[in-house]
């Protein structure tokens, strides 16, 4: 959050990217950047802007009915009030017109998590005579990033959902060889379960396909129309949770075979594995040596792998996704360079999952999926140890 005793650490980023500031913009939540930046409290139903200047005192600008949700802006700050549109033009004109600032824009949409800013607002904001690029990698280092207790918090979830998924894996080879297999809605809701006890929660119910299902990414069980998990099939698991409190989320997807996997299966699978170790190898390495990695690079390693063993058609999502101490799918970095083009960097703090899949429709569905976060010189993979074959009840 920007407060008055992280002001001096976005004020030094404000200065190394050569902006005059950083504006931020929120109405009825539609960025939700800003809105956590600010940490306002109560009813914001006008528009507000917030500027950050790379010297100097931050600025609200602030409607003049709506004063509450700002008790918390120092009272050192500037504040300033308007009524209506005029006044509204004019305070923009007249206090930031002529400088060089960052907003929640993301040219051609090219990243869609940051592109929070309407177009009417830029239109708004350029014609005060100010000049807008993208707050893209501030968002990565300031509202992204970690904290230490955020890291924890991610690994005693990460150990626990990887215990779990196991055995749930587990749990549906030994039914599927009763007269009573276990249905793919059934062993969601023993996940469910699983995360209510130890303390997990979660925004909705995992993913559990089998067999040809697999081959949806986002297959839904439905209760409705049962799927049984039986012999000679491939099992995906993909699982999220969060400690309850203060929680950050961690993502893994496994895969089981019920019974021996075919060769088809396990060519598939290697095919994924290796991909995702690629992408692993790549950051891993690039963030040791204190090299530059953008997401859009991490995509190319994984993807290529699986071009050469000659599924690239079948994969047909990003290789991951950041996971802020927000949000699951969150602000920061993605990997991607086929969905989005992500050319933002990954800094120290931010993190995201690799899970490279493979989806042949009416065939077969293969994912696999890790976590990863990036410490100064390191990056940390979650869980200590993903899975390396498939995982054979």
């Amino acid at each position: 959050m920007l407060t008055a005793e992280t002001l001096p650490r976005f004020q030094r980023a404000l200065a190394d990217a050569e902006l005059d500031g950083w504006l931020l913009f929120d109405f009825h939540g539609v960025n939700p950047i800003a809105s956590g930046l600010l940490g306002l409290h109560g009813m914001v139903t006008r528009r507000i802007f917030a500027f950050v200047p790379r010297e100097g005192r931050p600025l609200a600008i602030t409607h003049a009915i709506e004063q509450g949700p700002w008790r918390d802006w120092p009272l050192s700050w500037r504040r300033a009030q308007y009524s209506g549109w005029r006044q509204l033009e004019a305070l923009l004109a007249a206090e930031i017109g002529g400088k060089r600032v960052a907003m929640e824009y993301s040219a051609g949409d090219a990243v869609p998590y940051l592109d929070r800013i309407p177009a009417g607002v830029l239109e708004m904001v350029r014609a005060a005579g100010i000049e807008v690029v993208s707050s893209g990698q501030l968002v990565a280092t300031f509202y992204a990033a970690w904290s230490a207790d955020h890291a924890a918090s991610h690994r005693r979830a990460a150990a626990t959902i990887a215990g779990i998924a196991k055995e749930a894996i587990a749990l549906a080879g030994t039914r599927a060889r009763t007269a009573e297999p276990m249905h793919e809605h059934e062993l969601q809701g023993w996940i469910l379960d699983r995360f209510a006890r130890v303390g997990l929660e979660t925004d909705h119910g995992p993913i559990v396909a089998a067999g040809a299902n697999a081959a949806n990414p986002h297959h839904a069980p439905d209760a409705g129309s049962p799927r049984a998990i039986v012999d000679g099939e491939l099992l995906l698991v993909d699982l999220w949770a969060r400690e309850t409190t203060e929680g950050v989320f961690a993502d893994q997807t496994w895969m089981g075979a019920i019974g021996a996997p075919s060769a088809r299966a396990t060519t598939v699978w290697e095919a994924v594995r290796d991909a995702r170790d690629a992408a692993i190898a790549l950051v891993t390495t690039r963030v040791a040596a204190g090299e530059t990695i953008r997401g859009a690079e991490a995509d190319d390693a994984a993807r290529s792998v699986i071009d050469e063993r000659g599924f690239g058609e079948y994969f047909t999502h990003r290789t991951g996704h950041s996971i802020d101490p927000r949000d699951l799918h969150g602000s920061g970095p993605h990997l991607d360079n086929l969905e989005t083009r992500e050319e933002r960097r990954l800094v120290s703090g931010v993190a995201f999952s690799i899970e490279p899949g493979i989806y042949i429709p009416g065939e077969i569905g293969v994912r696999s999926e890790v976590n990863v976060y990036l410490e100064p010189g390191r990056a940390v993979v979650t869980p200590d140890e993903p899975q390396r074959s498939l995982l054979v009840v």
